[in-house]
């Protein structure tokens, strides 16, 4: 009897020692930083990426502004991809009236702001209304501008300095209060006050745009159209 009841002891021991090492296995799986990474990752993403420049035009055409792009060669591309600004050019669905445009080939104004210019005026001969944003978080470079029909009612650009400051400055930038700062102006005279002021421009250039059209970083692309991808590819 002392020897079953010796063996019924150690066998009870035993199952509570094996019981007890599965469940500190178990616990430590659900608590592994990659394993919460699987189980957190959402399946789709709900808003697709900012690129850190791009055209919001007022259209209902996407195939109107792949001409005037001279985008002759094209592929369906998906929202998302097409954001990331790896493309010549990404033309988008129509969202509420506006087409969102980005990719490698839009200029940049801290480049060659008579580029910008040029650029933006032709297309908008072509197109009519046409928006351009730059919020370049990095160098802190930003830039906007309104174009209607070849004439430039607004538009702003600083990239170390203010590079290009035509047209009274609208309601919703003074509602945001956005710094602007005419030709041969330096306010950069505390570091830590620029920092802040043109972080603060950066930051306020989606909001800019969603004022006087869309903000492409918050188009849910749940809410759009089945099969509604962008196209993209190279101009010729």
């Amino acid at each position: 009897m002392l020897l079953l009841l010796l063996g019924f002891v150690l066998g009870a021991g035993t199952t509570m020692v094996l019981w007890m090492i599965v469940w500190r296995h178990r616990v430590h799986i659900r608590q592994s930083p990659t394993q919460r990474a699987v189980e957190f990752t959402p399946l789709q993403i709900a808003y697709a990426p900012r690129p850190s420049r791009w055209l919001a035009i007022r259209s209902h055409h996407p195939q109107s502004i792949r001409a005037a792009l001279g985008l002759d060669q094209f592929t369906p591309c998906p929202w998302v991809e097409g954001l990331t600004g790896g493309h010549g050019f990404f033309i988008g669905a129509p969202v509420n009236g506006w087409i969102i445009v980005t990719g490698s080939g839009l200029p940049d104004p801290g480049n060659d702001a008579d580029e910008c210019f040029r650029f933006l005026t032709d297309l908008s001969r072509k197109v009519g209304h046409v928006q351009f944003f730059l919020a370049e978080r990095v160098l802190q470079h930003h830039a906007w501008a309104r174009v209607e029909n070849g004439v430039v009612k607004r538009a702003y650009a600083w990239a170390g300095e203010t590079v290009w400051n035509q047209g009274a400055k609208t309601a919703a930038e003074t509602d945001l209060s956005v710094k602007c700062f005419g030709y041969g102006d330096h306010p950069v005279a505390d570091s830590w006050a620029a920092t802040e002021w043109m972080a603060g421009n950066v930051a306020k250039v989606p909001l800019l745009a969603a004022r006087w059209s869309l903000d492409p970083a918050r188009i849910d692309v749940r809410h759009l159209r089945k099969h509604a991808d962008g196209i993209a590819g190279d101009p010729l």
